[in-house]
């Protein structure tokens, strides 16, 4: 009698054991899917981070010539701060200054990732482009004139002057989006033509 106990006490050791270790293999087996699952997520950062370094000679002058360009568009924006007390003009350059500013810091970041120089706010410093009257920007006269300018008279040459700016933006942004290979810059140059074209339609309709 006493050696049916001893055996069956050895049998349910045995049959603990055997728990024990299937429970362990089940353990290990999640453990095991999450360290896959983490591995697999490599490849895609990898193609996110080649899809964003790949760039070619357009999105290189689209990047050097949109800053300058954005930059007199947000110094603008900010002259019209105390020469005007249009509800619609104050809140156009409002929009203008948060939309252009972080796009002027996103482009900083593109040409520093493709490794080519910083950009500057002149564009007259970005040698070898074409600063021609296409391009919207205004000359150091036009930008007397209108910091000169209160009232509708300001009114009257800020709307001008950031509509035939936001024409020579959406001209570089189409050259852009047919000519340029990286896909992050090609999405933000429609961008620029879509909310700069609606701006436009805006600030006519305040000229009349």
């Amino acid at each position: 009698m006493r050696t049916k106990l001893v055996a069956s006490l050895a049998a349910a050791t045995v049959g603990a054991f055997l728990v024990v270790g299937c429970s362990d293999n089940s353990t290990d087996s999640p453990m095991d899917g999450h360290s896959m699952g983490s591995t697999s997520s490599a490849p895609m950062s990898s193609a996110q981070a080649s899809t964003s370094a790949q760039f070619n000679d357009a999105d290189v002058t689209f990047a050097q010539m949109m800053y300058p360009h954005h930059a007199q568009a947000v110094e603008m924006a900010a002259i019209a701060n105390g020469r005007t007390d249009n509800p619609e003009v104050l809140s156009l350059a409002s929009a203008i200054e948060a939309a252009q500013q972080p796009e002027m810091d996103q482009l900083t970041a593109w040409l520093a990732q493709w490794g080519q120089p910083a950009p500057s706010a002149d564009m007259g410093e970005m040698s070898g482009m074409d600063h021609s009257a296409d391009s919207g920007m205004m000359t150091q006269q036009d930008m007397d004139a209108l910091m000169a300018a209160t009232g509708p008279e300001f009114d009257r040459q800020w709307l001008t002057m950031m509509i035939a700016h936001h024409t020579g933006a959406i001209e570089m942004a189409n050259t852009e989006i047919v000519d340029g290979s990286n896909p992050d810059a090609q999405e933000m140059a429609r961008t620029i033509v879509s909310t700069q074209q609606q701006e436009i339609e805006t600030m006519q309709r305040l000229l009349g």
